[in-house]
């Protein structure tokens, strides 16, 4: 490895060539031995549906970029994502947009306080004909699950999906069977404050690559939803974008984004710093009640490596760690009562650890 060209300056100096060429020079040559070039490639080829699929969702979505570009990354990281947000800030169409928008089979879930386990995951069925049972697979196989308001349910509700969201299976009776590939849940969910809600058990949030607080639109993007939407019937035609296949090859390309060691460290440094006792050395241990698991640094590698594909980038700066951190960790750290006390949220924290620990 020692032999090869660093990546990341490498590419920098590849961009300032090509974005700033001298007058009259010849455009400059990749070399020769360059051993990233079919990676590089690779990410342009497989990225070529990107931006066509984010123009077609925000003909209907106006405005929340942040938004739209956290459901590209969960659709190629293979995470589950969870938004939260006041009603009628369109958490719910831009995820039916998204539905609409790529080729795979599409279900709506809308989760209330009566709901039943096997309303979500399926039941054994009793024929008197034969007297047998048979098996009634329910909406859960689907490739896109929306969970909309999934905080309505009880806990009891809750635990259903927990297989399938971690291993992509569900057990009925004692059958298991696998989902269809690829499978995301798409879950949307009000403040908890609001009366009727209640709050998903810790092993499910885990669970959640992400979770994306959307928050109001600025003036602009109001007035802009209103000229788009003020009607009785509008318009939200949407045509599909993007296969199944070439999601599932962008998926393989990401998982070949480059990772040089030094960001590897600092991933790990990230979420270390969020966890009791290492947060004392922050001045945060007194505010953290729990930090993030393993599974935080597994998924904020893969939401790293998929916001540098969606940069048509084939390797991973510590920018693209830091863009993605909040969304990954903020619903893994638990604050502590003297947190509370002090009006100190995970995001807080999150942030403060950002800002201190060096960037490699």
């Amino acid at each position: 490895m020692s032999q090869n060209p660093d990546p990341i300056h490498s590419e920098k100096n590849l961009n300032n060539l090509r974005y700033r060429p001298t007058q009259g020079a010849a455009p400059a040559q990749e070399p020769a031995n360059d051993p990233f070039r079919a990676l590089r490639a690779a990410v342009q080829e497989n990225s070529a549906w990107v931006l066509p699929l984010q123009q077609e969702i925000s003909r209907v979505i106006v405005g929340q970029k942040q938004l739209i570009e956290r459901l590209l990354v969960a659709l190629l990281a293979n995470g589950h994502i969870l938004l939260e947000g006041v009603p009628g800030l369109a958490k719910t169409l831009s995820l039916k947009t998204l539905g609409a928008a790529v080729a795979l089979h599409f279900k709506r879930l809308q989760f209330t306080p009566d709901m039943l386990p096997a309303d979500i995951v399926g039941t054994m069925i009793y024929n008197p004909q034969d007297g047998a049972f048979r098996t009634k697979q329910g909406p859960i196989f689907s490739n896109l699950i929306l969970a909309d308001e999934i905080n309505r349910a009880p806990a009891k509700v809750q635990s259903a999906l927990l297989e399938a969201m971690q291993e992509h299976q569900v057990t009925i009776g004692d059958e298991t069977y696998p989902l269809p590939n690829p499978f995301l849940v798409l879950a949307t969910q009000n403040p908890l404050e609001h009366e009727g809600t209640y709050p998903l058990p810790e092993a499910q949030i885990d669970r959640f690559m992400m979770k994306v607080v959307v928050t109001y639109p600025n003036r602009a993007e109001e007035r802009a939803i209103l000229d788009a939407m003020a009607t009785s019937e509008p318009s939200l035609g949407v045509r599909r974008v993007v296969s199944a296949a070439q999601i599932m090859s962008a998926r393989q390309v990401v998982n070949a984004i480059y990772v040089d060691d030094k960001i590897k460290d600092y991933i790990v440094d990230v979420v270390l710093a969020t966890r009791p006792p290492t947060a004392a050395s922050l001045s945060l241990n007194g505010y953290v009640q729990y930090g993030a698991s393993p599974r935080a640094t597994i998924n904020l590698t893969l939401a790293a490596r998929a916001t540098a594909f969606l940069n048509g980038r084939h390797f991973v700066t510590p920018q693209d760690v830091k863009t993605i951190a909040l969304d990954v960790l903020r619903h893994r750290v638990s604050v502590s009562y003297e947190a509370e006390a002090e009006n100190v949220t995970s995001e807080d924290i999150i942030r403060k650890i950002l800002d201190t620990l060096p960037v490699p």
